[in-house]
C-alpha cells in the first residue's frame, strides 16, 4: 500500500499537483515508518520524494528529514541538488552535491554527482566549471560503464548544452551527435530520449539562426513522441513550445502563437490545472510573440498570467521570476513607459543578484536592458555605463567571443552613433561583427542586424555608397537565412529607403518603404507600430517632394495606428505630431503647425528625460516656425532651449549642436546681424570639421550659409567663393542631380544678380532648374522659387515679358500645391507687382500688391517683415502716381512694423527711410528728404560697412536732393562716393553706374563744367550701349 501511495504521489508530482503529491508521500511514509527504521532504503527514497515536492512548492523549510550517516543519503543528496538548482539556490545545490561526493568517495555514483554539479554550474553561468564537472563525470563513466551506456549519452548532451550556452555551437552539435549515436544504438530510433536529443539539437540550430534545420529536428522529435507517447502527452507540449520559439524568431508570429496554444492545450488537458511551471513558461513565450506583433496589452496579459503561476509555485526570488520581470520591462519600454520598464528591470536585477551573485550572465543582460531604456530616454552616458557593466561581467564569465558580447558591443555602438561619435560606433560594430563571424560564420541573421546598424552610421556620415553597400550585405544574409516576409527584412528595406531619402532620391526611397510596408503588413497585420513608422517615413518623403497633403495623409495613417497600439502618450506619437507640424508648415498653415509641435512637446516633456535630444528637436522645429513668421526673438529663445538640451545630452562637439548654432546664425542673418551670424556659422563649421568627414554635406550647407551672409554684406566675391566650396563638396558626395546642388547654383545666381551680372545669374538659375526638373516633380515648390527668382532677374534687366512669364509659371505651381493663401504666393504676387510697376502699369501693380497683402495678413499677420515689405511696395506705387500722402502712410506703416520686428538698425529699415526721403524729395521738401536719407545712411554704415552697394544708392539719393537745392558741390561729392562704391563692388559696366555718371554730368553741367559733364555722359553712354548689345560685358 505504501508503494501505491508513493506511485500516486509521483503522478501528482508530474502533474504539478504538489500538495496532493506531498499528501500521498506522507501517507506512504507513515506506513513505512511503522514497518521499517528510518534508515531503510525505501524510507530514504520517500524522504527524497517528499523533499522534491516541498521544493517545487518553494517550501524548503521542511527539507530536514535525513540521517547524516546512512549511505543512501548520498543518493538522496544527489536528488536534492538539482531541486535546489531549479529553485535558483545554486550555492545550496553545490553544497548538497559535495555532501554526496563525500559519502560516495570513489563510487561510480560520483559521476552522477559531478554531472549534477555541472548542471548547477551551468545554471550559475559558470560554464567552464560546468564543462570541467561534466568531463570528470564522463571520465568516471567511460572507465566504469560501457561506451554506449545511456548515462554517457546524457553527459555528452549536458556538455553540449553548456557549449550551446557559451555560443560554441559547432562543439555543441558535435557532442549532441555523439550522444545521438549512443542512443540510437542502445535505445533505437523511437525512444523518448532520442526525441529529447533531437529537441536539443533543434535548439542549437535555432540559436545558429538555422531555423529550417531547427524545425526539421523538432519535427523528428515530435514524430517519435507522438508514436511512443500519443498525441496528448505533456512531452509534446515542450516540442510545440520550442517550435513556437523558432517561428517567433522567423517573424511568423501567428504560427508561433498557434504552436504555443497547442502546447498550452495539451498541458491544460493533461494537468487539469493552470498552475504549473511549464504552463507559465508558455504564457511567457506567447507574451513575447504578442510583443513582437506590437500587441502590447496582450503581451502584458500573458506575462501577468505567467507571473501569477510562478508566484504560486515558486519562491519570491526564483530566477524565472526575474525573466518575466525582464520581459514585462521590455514591453513597457516599447510602450514608452520608461519608468515602469526600469522598475521591472530593477526587480529582475534584485532577484538575479540574490540568487546568482553579481557576475552571472543574466545580470549582464539585465544591465544591458537597463542601458537600452536609458538610451531611449536620451540618458546616453547612463546607458553607456550600464553597457560597460554588462560587458565586464560577460567578458569575465563568457570569454571574449560569446555572441552576448556581440550584442552588447552593438548596443554600445548605437549610443556612440546617437552621440555623434561615428568612428567609435563603427569600432563597436566591427567588434560585434568579429565575434559573430567567428561564432556563426558569414550568414547568421545576427550578422545582418549589425551590418544594418553599421550602414546607418555610414548614412549619418553621409557616406551613402558605403551605407547602401553594407545594407545590401545585410539584406543578402536575411534573404538567404530568413523567410521572405520576416520583419527584419522589412527593417532593412526601410533603412535603405532612409539612405535614398537622405540622398534626395525620393522615388527610390518610396519604393524601398513600400517593399518594407508589404512585408511588415504580411508579418504583423495592419496595426503594428512599425507600420506606423513606415507610413511616417513615406510622409516625410512626400514632404520633401512638396506633396504636403500626401504627407499629412501618411502621417494621419501613422497616428491612427499609434493611438490604437500605444495609447496617446507614447514618444513615437510625439514624433508623428512633429512630422505633421512640418507638413502644415510646408503648407503655410502656421497655427496648425504650431499646434502639432506643442502636442509633440507636451508628450515628450511627460515621457522623456528633460534633456532628451528629441525635445531639443521639437524646440528646434518651433524655432524654425517662429523664424518663418519673422518672430526672431521667439525663434532665438526656442533655439537656445534646444541648444541647452543638446549641450547637456550630447556635449559641445556633436553635429546636432553644430546644426543649432547654424540655425541661430540664420536668425542673426535675417536680423542683418552679420557679424553675429558669421560667428555662429564658424562655431558650427568648427564642430562639423572636428566630428565629420571634411566632405560632409553639412559642411557644404554651412559654407552656403556663410556665403549668404557675405552676399548680404555686399561681399559678392567672398560669397561666390563660399558657394564654390560648398559646390565642390556636393559634387563629390552627391550625384550631379542632387537638390542641394540646385540650391547652391541658385545661391550663386543670387550673388550674380546682385552684382548686375544678369546673364550669369540666369545661367546659374537654369542649371538649378535643370537639376530640379530631373529630380523633383514638375510642381515642386522649389521649382516655383527658381522660376520666381529668374523672373526677378529678367525684371531687373528690363525684360518684363520674360519676367512675367517666369512669375506666372511660379504662381501656377504654388497655387496648385500650396493653396491660395501660402506666404510664398504672396511674395510671387509682390514680384509681379514690381514688374508692372517698372512697366508703368500702376493699377496692375496695385492689384498684385493688394493680393500679396491680403495673403500675408491672413498667413503671417500684420507684424511680419514681409507684410512691411508689401506696404513699402504699395508706397512706391502711390509715389509714382504722385499720391504722396498715401505713399507716406504706406511707408510709415512699413516702418512701424520693421522697427517692432527687426529693431532699429536693420538694412530694410534703411531702405524704407530712403523711400520716405524720395517722397519728400518729390514733394519738394529736400531738407526732410536729406534727413531721411541720412537716417538710412547711418544704419547702412553701422550694419553694412563703408562699401556695400546699398550705400551707393543712398549717396545717389543724397546727391539728388543737394542738386535740387543747387548745392552742387555736396551733390557731386555724394555722387562720387556712390560711384566709388559701385565701381569697387559691382564693376565698371553696371547699369546703375551709368545712371550715376549721368547724374554727375548733370551736376557738372549745372556748374558750367561742360568738358567734365561731356566725359561723364560718354562714360554713361558706353555702359548703356554695352548693356543694350547682344554680348554684355560683365
Amino acid at each position: 500500500m505504501a508503494n501505491t501511495y508513493n506511485d500516486i504521489g509521483i503522478i501528482y508530482d508530474y502533474q504539478g499537483k504538489h500538495n496532493k503529491a506531498v499528501s500521498m508521500y506522507e501517507k506512504s511514509l507513515k506506513i513505512q515508518l511503522s514497518i521499517d527504521s528510518e534508515n531503510h532504503l525505501s524510507t530514504t527514497v520517500l524522504y527524497g520524494n517528499k523533499e522534491n515536492d516541498y521544493n517545487c512548492q518553494g517550501n524548503d523549510d521542511n527539507n530536514k528529514s535525513f540521517s547524516d550517516n546512512y549511505p543512501m543519503m548520498a543518493i538522496t543528496s544527489n536528488n536534492i541538488g538539482p531541486i535546489d538548482a531549479n529553485q535558483g539556490k545554486h550555492e545550496n545545490g553545490v553544497l548538497i552535491h559535495d555532501v554526496s561526493l563525500e559519502i560516495h568517495d570513489n563510487h561510480y555514483h560520483v559521476a552522477t554527482t559531478y554531472c549534477n554539479m555541472g548542471i548547477v554550474c551551468d545554471h550559475q553561468g559558470k560554464y567552464d566549471e560546468a564543462v570541467c564537472m561534466f568531463k570528470k563525470s564522463l571520465h568516471i563513466q567511460l572507465s566504469a560503464l560501457n561506451d554506449n551506456h545511456p548515462s554517457i549519452a546524457r553527459t555528452y548532451l549536458n556538455t553540449g548544452n553548456v557549449y550551446d550556452h557559451q555560443g560554441k555551437y559547432d562543439a555543441a552539435l558535435l557532442l549532441c551527435e555523439k550522444s545521438l549515436k549512443i542512443q540510437l544504438s542502445t535505445l533505437g530510433n523511437n525512444h523518448p530520449s532520442t526525441a529529447t536529443l533531437f529537441c536539443s539539437i533543434g535548439m542549437i540550430y535555432n540559436h545558429q539562426g538555422k531555423y529550417n534545420h531547427a524545425i526539421s529536428m523538432y519535427d523528428k522529435s515530435l514524430s517519435i513522441q507522438r508514436l511512443t507517447l500519443g498525441d496528448d502527452h505533456p512531452s509534446l507540449a515542450n516540442i510545440y513550445n520550442n517550435m513556437g520559439n523558432v517561428y517567433d524568431h522567423q517573424g511568423k508570429y501567428q504560427d508561433a502563437i498557434l504552436m504555443y496554444n497547442r502546447s498550452l492545450q495539451i498541458l491544460i488537458s493533461a494537468l487539469g490545472d493552470y498552475h504549473h511551471y511549464t504552463v507559465a513558461k508558455i504564457y511567457r513565450n506567447m507574451g513575447s510573440a504578442y510583443d513582437h506583433q506590437g500587441k502590447y496589452d496582450s503581451a502584458i496579459s500573458m506575462y501577468e498570467k505567467s507571473l501569477k503561476i510562478h508566484l504560486s509555485v515558486l519562491h519570491d526570488h526564483h530566477p524565472s521570476l526575474a525573466i518575466i520581470y525582464n520581459s514585462m520591462a521590455s514591453v513597457y519600454g516599447h510602450q514608452g513607459q520608461y519608468d515602469n520598464a526600469l522598475s521591472m528591470y530593477h526587480k529582475s536585477l534584485k532577484i538575479h543578484l540574490l540568487t546568482s551573485g553579481d557576475h552571472h550572465p543574466s545580470i549582464a543582460i539585465t544591465y544591458r536592458n537597463i542601458g537600452t531604456i536609458y538610451d531611449y530616454q536620451g540618458k546616453l552616458n547612463d546607458a553607456m555605463l550600464m553597457y560597460e557593466k554588462s560587458l565586464q561581467i560577460q567578458r569575465s564569465t563568457l570569454g571574449d567571443n560569446h555572441p552576448s558580447l556581440a550584442i552588447t558591443y552593438r548596443h554600445m555602438g548605437s549610443v556612440y552613433d546617437h552621440q555623434g561619435k561615428h568612428e567609435n560606433a563603427i569600432s563597436m560594430y566591427e567588434k560585434s561583427l568579429s565575434i559573430l563571424l567567428s561564432v556563426h560564420g558569414d550568414h547568421h541573421p545576427s550578422l545582418a542586424n549589425v551590418y544594418r546598424h553599421l550602414g546607418n552610421v555610414y548614412c549619418h556620415q553621409s557616406k551613402f555608397a558605403h551605407a547602401i553597400s553594407i545594407l545590401k550585405k545585410s539584406l543578402k544574409i536575411q534573404l538567404l537565412t530568413l523567410d521572405g516576409h520576416h520583419p527584419s527584412i522589412a527593417t532593412t528595406y526601410k533603412c535603405i529607403g532612409n539612405v535614398y531619402a537622405q540622398q534626395s532620391k525620393y522615388d527610390e526611397a518610396i519604393l524601398m518603404y513600400e517593399k518594407s510596408l508589404k512585408i511588415q503588413l504580411a508579418a504583423t497585420g495592419n496595426d503594428h507600430p512599425t507600420i506606423a513608422n513606415i507610413y511616417r517615413n513615406i510622409g516625410n518623403v512626400y514632404g520633401h517632394q512638396g506633396k504636403h497633403q500626401n504627407a499629412l495623409s501618411m502621417h494621419e495613417k501613422s497616428l491612427k495606428i499609434q493611438l490604437s497600439a500605444l495609447g496617446d502618450g507614447h514618444p513615437s506619437i510625439a514624433i508623428t505630431y512633429r512630422s505633421m507640424g512640418m507638413a502644415y508648415d510646408g503648407q503655410g498653415k502656421v497655427d496648425n503647425a504650431l499646434s502639432m509641435y506643442e502636442k509633440s512637446l507636451k508628450i515628450q516633456l511627460l515621457t522623456l528625460d528633460d534633456a532628451h535630444p528629441n525635445i531639443a528637436n521639437t524646440y528646434y522645429k518651433i524655432a524654425s516656425l517662429y523664424d518663418s513668421q519673422g518672430q526672431y526673438d521667439n525663434a532665438l529663445s526656442m533655439y537656445e532651449k534646444s541648444l541647452k538640451i543638446q549641450l547637456s545630452a550630447l556635449g559641445d562637439s556633436h553635429p546636432s549642436t553644430a546644426n543649432i548654432y547654424r540655425h541661430i546664425g540664420k536668425i542673426y542673418y535675417h536680423q542683418s546681424k552679420y557679424d553675429s551670424a558669421i560667428a555662429m556659422y564658424e562655431k558650427s563649421l568648427e564642430i562639423y570639421l572636428l566630428t565629420l568627414d571634411n566632405n560632409h554635406p553639412s559642411i557644404a550647407v554651412t559654407y552656403n550659409c556663410i556665403g549668404s551672409v557675405y552676399d548680404g554684406q555686399g561681399k559678392y566675391d567672398h560669397a561666390l567663393s563660399m558657394y564654390e566650396k560648398s559646390l565642390q563638396i556636393q559634387l563629390l558626395v552627391h550625384d550631379h542631380h542632387h537638390p542641394g546642388i540646385a540650391i547652391t547654383y541658385r545661391n550663386m545666381a543670387t550673388s550674380y544678380n546682385h552684382q548686375g551680372k544678369y546673364n550669369k545669374a540666369i545661367s546659374m538659375y537654369q542649371k538649378s532648374l535643370q537639376i530640379q526638373l530631373s529630380t523633383l516633380d514638375d510642381d515642386h515648390p522649389s521649382i516655383a522659387i527658381t522660376y520666381r527668382n529668374m523672373g526677378h532677374v529678367y525684371d531687373r534687366q528690363g525684360n518684363c515679358n520674360d519676367a512675367i512669364c517666369m512669375l506666372n509659371k511660379s504662381l501656377k505651381i504654388q497655387l496648385s500645391v500650396l493653396g491660395d493663401n501660402h506666404p510664398s504666393i504672396a511674395i510671387t504676387y509682390r514680384n509681379l507687382g514690381s514688374v508692372y510697376n517698372h512697366q508703368g502699369k500702376y493699377d496692375n501693380a496695385l492689384s498684385m500688391y493688394n493680393k500679396s497683402l491680403k495673403i500675408q495678413l491672413l498667413a503671417v499677420g500684420h507684424h511680419h517683415p514681409s507684410t512691411a515689405a508689401t506696404y513699402r511696395s504699395l508706397g512706391m506705387i502711390y509715389d509714382h502716381q504722385r499720391n504722396y500722402n498715401d505713399a507716406v502712410a504706406m511707408y510709415e506703416k512699413s516702418l512701424n512694423i520693421q522697427l517692432l520686428t527687426l529693431g532699429n538698425h536693420h538694412p530694410s529699415i534703411a531702405i524704407t527711410y530712403r523711400y520716405l526721403g524720395s517722397v519728400y524729395e518729390h514733394q519738394g521738401n529736400d531738407d526732410k528728404a536729406i534727413s531721411m536719407y541720412e537716417k538710412s545712411l547711418e544704419i547702412q554704415l553701422l550694419v553694412l560697412g563703408n562699401h556695400h552697394p546699398s550705400l551707393a544708392t543712398t549717396y545717389c539719393c543724397i546727391g539728388s536732393a543737394y542738386q535740387n537745392q543747387g548745392n552742387y558741390d555736396n551733390a557731386i561729392s555724394a555722387y562720387e562716393k556712390s560711384l566709388k562704391i559701385q565701381l569697387s563692388t559691382l564693376g565698371n559696366n553696371r547699369s546703375s553706374a551709368a545712371t550715376t555718371y549721368q547724374q554727375l554730368a548733370n551736376a557738372y553741367n549745372s556748374q558750367g563744367r561742360y568738358d567734365e559733364a561731356d566725359m561723364m555722359h560718354q562714360k554713361s553712354l558706353k555702359i548703356q550701349l554695352l548693356a543694350a548689345g547682344d554680348n554684355i560685358i560683365e
